[in-house]
């Protein structure tokens, strides 16, 4: 049976959706086809209609995510729910970076290039959120600010002790708040 043009859409997008929460859960190798096309409601078989290979998956996966619109943020808020348990605990919804920069050190240069474009675009919101955006050290604050909360979501993740994972986030909530000013951190 063949499918309208905007209902093969549809599935592609669906499928894009699907790997993207389950890459961000658990990982490029970790992830097989049949697991992206079950999520997404689809048999198997139709995988190659859509994308050429699993590589070819994770790049236009990454490329997908790389190129959908993000809503200017408010700073405070937008760290307070980053640095969050919530936010620890949910891998699949979570941030794209933080859930897939590590597989995607080890893909080619197209999936590396879609992860470099979610970078710039993530530093670039930052930076305008920053209190101090026409300052020439907001791009400085911003790129310390997401580095500091990358690297805290990873080693939260990473830890196997709830309590530290904890104290990872708390402190770096708190460092941000002091580093850039925006508020006051608890």
């Amino acid at each position: 049976m063949k499918v309208s043009r905007e209902q093969f859409a549809a599935n592609r997008l669906r499928i894009l959706e699907e790997a993207s929460r389950l890459f961000r859960d658990r990982g490029f190798e970790s992830v097989k086809l049949a697991d992206v096309m079950q999520a997404a409601g689809m048999t198997h078989g139709g995988f190659y209609g859509h994308f050429q290979s699993k590589d070819d998956l994770i790049e236009q996966t990454l490329a997908h995510r790389a190129a959908r619109e993000r809503p200017r943020v408010e700073l405070e808020r937008y760290v307070e729910n980053y640095l969050s348990s919530r936010h620890l605990a949910n891998r699949a919804d979570g941030c794209d970076i933080a859930g897939m920069a590590p597989d995607t050190l080890r893909q080619g240069p197209v999936a590396r290039e879609a992860m470099t474009a979610m970078i710039r675009a993530q530093l670039d919101r930052l930076e305008k959120s920053m209190r101090n955006a026409d300052d020439p050290h907001a791009r400085r604050d911003a790129i310390g600010s997401w580095a500091a909360m990358f690297g805290a979501m990873v080693l939260a993740r990473v830890s196997t002790d709830a309590t530290l994972a904890e104290e990872i986030l708390t402190q770096t909530r708190a460092s941000i708040g002091k580093l850039t000013g925006e508020w006051e951190p608890d």
